[in-house]
């Protein structure tokens, strides 16, 4: 039988998503968890992997499992064998053919920023700006990044091989309260990097060193330019995962 879940974790916890030799990652944490309580090595598989400091609110795993139990118990056992920093929040019996990975539909992220220092709970959590910010003019080049484009320039190389830079970003919003801004971005799907790209970029439109005309022109050359960085792990979480039908 195949299972469905869903779970949280603090980025900072971790080296990232996916399994790597000499490295603590939140695919082994849940694997351990899992041979622990079934007796069996488990392979499970996420919607997608994420970066080391990175963390997520509602990233989505499947695995092939006989348990008999019901999803309540099969989330409390699971908790009761992972550390506070991973939290199964949910599990349902799927059909075999479901793929957390394969079946998405979309994604949603959002990053944190704070204007000013910090509150010391939340250093771990969201990028610190000192400097004001001008939000209408990141929400004019936020306008910009909205709809189907080559997203090449916005993102890196992982050492995969990727046959389509073509994405269809369907959010690109900012609000903000106080002194606190969020950034949601959500897109049918993400290349390497290309979240916290966005978000490196409309920062410095924000700041006065972009023009917001600038994201239209990078996406039409399909060349990167300097002033667009990469923004910490730190501030960014996967939010939802989208699926046919849900």
């Amino acid at each position: 039988m195949r299972w469905k879940c869903v779970c949280a974790y603090d980025g900072g916890a971790f080296q990232g998503w996916q399994s790597q030799s000499n490295a603590l990652t939140v695919q082994d944490e849940i694997e351990g968890a899992l041979a622990s309580l079934l007796k069996a090595d488990i392979r499970i598989h996420g919607s997608g992997r994420t970066d080391a400091g990175v963390h997520a609110l509602g990233q989505v795993f499947h695995f092939d499992a006989a348990w008999r139990h019901g999803p309540d118990r099969l989330v409390a056992a699971l908790s009761t064998r992972l550390p506070p920093s991973l939290l199964i929040k949910s599990a349902v019996r799927v059909a075999d053919d479901f793929h957390a990975r394969f079946d998405t539909v979309g994604k949603r992220y959002h990053y944190r920023i704070t204007l000013g220092p910090a509150e010391p709970h939340e250093v771990a959590y969201c990028l610190a700006v000192p400097g004001p910010l001008d939000v209408d003019r990141m929400r004019t080049a936020a306008g910009f990044l909205v709809g189907r484009h080559d997203f090449a320039p916005f993102s890196a190389s992982n050492g995969d091989l990727i046959e389509d830079t073509c994405k269809e970003l369907r959010l690109a919003r900012i609000s903000r309260r106080g002194r606190r801004l969020r950034i949601t971005l959500e897109a049918g799907g993400f290349l390497y990097h290309m979240a916290r790209s966005m978000v490196g970029g409309l920062l410095k439109v924000g700041l006065g060193r972009l023009e917001p005309t600038v994201f239209e022109q990078v996406l039409s050359s399909g060349r990167r330019i300097p002033l667009i960085e990469t923004a910490p792990a730190k501030g960014l979480f996967l939010e939802r995962v989208f699926y046919p039908g849900r």
